[in-house]
């Protein structure tokens, strides 16, 4: 079977799911597979709808964009609404549970955690949450090593702000070990 990902991270603007993207598809290419990322957001940057989209695959993509994605991350109640019912049949649906929302989607695996109240809680800021996230996604799912995405969170993040960022990265690892 063909390696193949298609992602798609939501949440609300000023929550980093933008650059989480960015980071896992240039972790991806570090890999060695091909990867491309879109984005998309409201017209203010804070606090509005955001999705971005991260496509993984071994063999050449040819459409970046993500119809149905088999890995959907909602950051916030606004993303559950509006994506939750576009995700493909066995998909991995990680939701931040802290979000109050109601019934969830059949035939798809769905896997809550508190990933803003964990930054919140153990880095002192949930602009973190975005790495958090990285994390448990990538222990679910394993889409790419962790060497990689250590080099990606290198390239991605001033020498200030690296160590916090791997630290909530090693978080997120943590947290999905306890599914």
């Amino acid at each position: 079977m063909a390696y193949k990902w298609e992602i798609r991270l939501s949440g609300t603007g000023g929550q980093g799911v933008i650059k989480a993207s960015v980071i896992l598809a240039e972790a991806a290419l570090i890999d060695g597979h091909n990867a491309v990322q879109s984005q998309v957001y409201g017209p203010e940057s804070r606090g509005s709808a955001t999705r971005a989209e991260v496509k993984i695959s071994d063999s050449k993509i040819l459409m970046p964009k993500v119809v149905v994605p088999n890995i959907l991350l909602c950051m916030s109640v606004q993303a559950f609404n509006k994506y939750a019912y576009n995700i493909s049949d066995g998909g991995l649906m990680i939701l931040d549970g802290d979000i109050g929302i109601g019934e969830e989607p059949p035939r798809v695996q769905v896997h809550r955690r508190p990933i803003i109240a964990i930054a919140r809680e153990n880095m002192g800021d949930e602009l973190y949450a975005n790495t958090v996230a990285l994390g448990l996604i990538n222990k679910i799912a394993s889409l790419v090593s962790d060497d990689s995405m250590f080099e990606s969170l290198e390239r991605n993040f001033s020498a200030r702000l690296l160590a916090a960022n791997i630290r909530a990265y090693r978080l997120g690892l943590e947290a999905a070990s306890h599914l």
